[in-house]
């Protein structure tokens, strides 16, 4: 039966399986083929799903439904469910619809399994996408090499596990920086623990800039973003500061939280390092740090949508504000 539930925090993997599905429909017809649905009050709904497919092959509807779990009031009547049910269990095979909850990433959510409607949908093709464990890089490992197989390059082992410690465990980041890679092995298809090296972003490289923020010396972190942006594009450095940050904010609100819950929350696998966080921390404030981190945001949105004139004057506001 055509019908799946995807949710989890892993975000990229569920958007991988819709490209999937995506790359199945007639490209000449995809705007009446593919729609997707925003949380549709249940009429919306009902019609979405009782529609039947075009002439020109599958259809593919997406429907977010992460308010139907997590807003607060919202509920179905159990005559609007059975409604639902039955219009799923007599679904046509040619039309896909896929309800997908995205739950952001250390918001330590869970859906609640015992609601009627994800028992409903969990028997249409349920798939949680969890994220991979900081503690078990076998997983991570293989998911690299399976991403780098699709782009048509390999990846050494030992550069496998480089790539990890410097990027962590954002399977997005990972992605993009193989693309990187990739131009960077051209025209060969092997990807080096050199290479990793020269053109993936490391912690070491951010911590002169990291380091000045902590103290609060803001004139000398945007002095090292200027030697720094000599070697780097401004928004590959803004990527990597947006993911310390984050891990930052992780543990300073998180201060009484276990050592291996905060280890899981900020992909950060060394112990030791948490600790000597936790101690630089100090004289930071959290309320600081997530200001720095949404000015971090703001910006990288700028540059994205091609709004910004000048990005690493921009970058450069974001540290001093």
């Amino acid at each position: 039966m055509a019908v799946y539930f995807f949710y989890g925090e892993e975000d990229f993997n569920i958007d991988l399986e819709l490209d999937k599905m995506r790359s199945k429909l007639n490209p000449d017809f995809l705007s009446m083929s593919y729609k997707s649905l925003d949380n549709p009050d249940f009429e919306d709904l009902i019609t979405a799903l009782r529609s039947s497919p075009m002439m020109f092959g599958e259809s593919l509807t997406v429907i977010d439904i992460y308010n139907y779990f997590f807003a607060n009031g919202f509920n179905f009547e159990d005559k609007q469910l059975d409604e639902i049910e039955f219009a799923l269990e007599n679904n046509q095979e040619a039309n896909n619809i896929v309800f997908i909850v995205r739950i952001p990433r250390n918001d330590n959510k869970k859906i609640d399994a015992r609601r009627k409607l994800f028992k409903l949908l969990s028997k249409f093709n349920a798939k949680e996408f969890t994220q991979f464990s900081p503690f078990k890089t076998a997983e991570l490992s293989t998911w690299i090499k399976n991403r780098a197989k699709s782009k048509d390059i390999q990846i050494q082992d030992d550069a496998i596990l480089i790539l990890i410690e410097q990027i962590g465990t954002n399977l997005r980041q990972l992605d993009s920086e193989l693309d990187k890679l990739k131009l960077s092995a051209y025209p060969e298809k092997k990807v080096t623990t050199k290479m990793v090296e020269e053109n993936c972003i490391a912690n070491q490289d951010l911590f002169h800039i990291t380091n000045y923020i902590m103290k609060g010396e803001k004139g000398r972190a945007v002095l090292e973003f200027k030697k720094l942006i000599n070697i780097k594009y401004p928004l590959e450095i803004l990527s990597a500061l947006q993911t310390m940050i984050r891990q930052w904010v992780i543990i300073k609100a998180k201060s009484s939280a276990s050592i291996q819950d905060v280890m899981r929350m900020s992909g950060i696998r060394n112990e030791y390092r948490i600790q000597n966080l936790k101690k630089d921390l100090k004289n930071i404030s959290l309320k600081d740090l997530v200001c720095l981190k949404e000015n971090l945001y703001d910006v990288e949105c700028k540059i994205k949508s091609g709004q910004s004139i000048s990005p690493e004057m921009e970058v450069e506001l974001a540290l001093i504000r």
